[in-house]
């Protein structure tokens, strides 16, 4: 499938916040991508232009605009240290403040070709998985997939109950894919968001432990890359967005 893809501005409140949009001729729904805490890098970049390829318009947006909005820090522990450090300057209501205006900036975007996006998906990798569960409780996100999204149960950006906590007031869908080799997820925070997604009824969400994968296995980039649990987690996701947008 012929896509598009290019960096555009997304104007908030605050001020201009760059993002990945990526979009088929047709899309059949949109999807907003949540970055590692490594930014918009090239393999986000490439889960954008892969969900189009499944016919998803979709926008990678820069969750550290406010304080990095480019960046694109390296695999590596010097990487990883720069990330954590704007990591810690993003705010929960920040967060959902922006993926309102992103989810305006697409459905206005869309608007103009005559189409009208229903409510958006939403996916989000390591600290990016994380938001994704804040996303998840805004009304324009229908479903959202949070891989590897730590600290859920005991931290919360910016500070206050941990984002776990929200889970009753997500009123669409949440999927949460873990690795059970995590190191950075132990064994007591993978039970608490396994009992909370199981205590809301009619199964609208679900937990999915990928055996033998540790943190980051979705990403080919990364030394925790995991082929099998990789493809299984794509297979799931799509199956949620096709059901669910």
């Amino acid at each position: 499938m012929a896509i598009q893809a290019n960096w555009i501005e997304v104007i908030t409140p605050e001020g201009s916040m760059p993002a990945w949009w990526a979009r088929p001729e047709a899309p059949r729904a949109a999807v907003l991508v949540l970055p590692e805490v490594f930014g918009v890098n090239g393999w986000v970049r490439s889960v954008a232009d892969r969900l189009a390829e499944h016919g998803y318009a979709a926008l990678a947006m820069s969750t550290f605009w406010r304080t990095a909005p480019h960046l694109e820090a390296d695999y590596n522990d010097a990487g990883l240290a720069l990330g954590r450090e704007h990591r810690d300057q993003v705010r929960a209501e920040q967060l959902r403040a922006d993926v309102t205006a992103a989810a305006a900036w697409m459905q206005q975007a869309h608007a103009v070709d005559g189409l009208a996006y229903k409510p958006l998906g939403c996916v989000g990798f390591c600290f990016g998985g994380h938001l994704a569960m804040l996303a998840a409780t805004l009304p324009v996100i229908a479903a959202s997939c949070d891989f590897y999204g730590a600290r859920v149960s005991t931290d919360r950006p910016g500070g206050g109950a941990p984002t776990l906590t929200d889970v009753p007031q997500v009123p669409g869908r949440l999927w949460c894919f873990c690795g059970d080799q995590d190191p950075l997820m132990l064994p007591q925070e993978l039970d608490a968001i396994e009992r909370a997604l199981a205590a809301v009824p009619a199964g609208r969400h679900r937990f999915v432990l990928a055996q033998g994968a540790g943190h980051g296995y979705m990403c080919e980039a990364r030394g925790d890359f995991h082929p099998e649990a990789s493809a299984a987690g794509w297979q799931a996701m799509l199956e949620l967005f096709g059901e669910s947008l």
